[in-house]
C-alpha cells in the first residue's frame, strides 16, 4: 500500500522532528561541567533552567521555523520537494548550531557546532544547484561581527 505524496511529506517531517530534536538534546548537554548537565538523578535547579532560558527559547523558535518551514506542498517534481523540504531542515541544523555556539560551555561540542554549519551551509548549496536554482549573495558569518559594528566606537 503506498501513501499519498502529502501524506509521506508530512510523515516524513515529523521522523526528522523526531530525530533532530533528539539530537538538539544530545548537544545541549554540557559533558565537560559537572553537574545538573551530566548528573540527571537531581532535577535541576531554578537557577540552572534560568541560565539555559536563552538558549532554549532560541533552539525551540529555529526548530518551530523549521518545521514550519518544512511542509511544502507537493509539486509533481520529487527532486524540488526534496530540496524544498531539505533546505529548511538543514538551516535548522545551522540555527541550532548557533545557539550552541552563542549559548553552550563545552569546547569539543562548539566546534562540531562550527562543523555542521559549514556542513550543512555546503549541502544546502549543493541542493539548491542540483536543482537549478541560484545562490543566495554571501552573507557574514552568524556568529561573527557585521562589517558596520567595526566602525562603530
Amino acid at each position: 500500500m503506498a501513501l499519498r505524496p502529502r501524506r509521506s511529506i508530512h510523515w516524513l517531517a515529523v521522523v526528522l522532528s523526531i530525530v533532530f530534536g533528539s539530537a538538539a538534546a544530545a548537544l545541549s548537554q554540557d559533558v565537560s561541567r559537572p553537574g545538573p548537565r551530566t548528573d540527571r538523578s537531581r532535577a535541576p535547579s531554578r537557577a540552572d533552567v534560568a541560565d539555559e532560558a536563552p538558549y532554549l527559547a532560541e533552539n525551540a523558535a529555529a526548530m518551530r521555523k523549521m518545521m514550519h518551514d518544512m511542509a511544502v506542498s507537493p509539486t509533481g517534481d520529487v527532486d524540488r520537494d526534496f530540496v524544498a523540504m531539505m533546505v529548511p531542515h538543514h538551516q535548522g541544523a545551522i540555527d541550532m548550531a548557533i545557539a550552541v555556539l552563542r549559548y553552550g560551555h563545552n569546547e569539543q561540542l562548539k566546534r562540531l557546532a562550527q562543523e555542521i554549519i559549514v556542513t550543512q551551509q555546503q549541502e544546502i548549496a549543493a541542493m539548491r544547484l542540483g536543482v537549478g536554482e541560484s545562490l543566495p549573495p554571501s552573507v557574514p558569518s552568524p556568529t561573527q561581527p557585521s562589517p558596520d559594528r567595526w566602525s562603530r566606537p
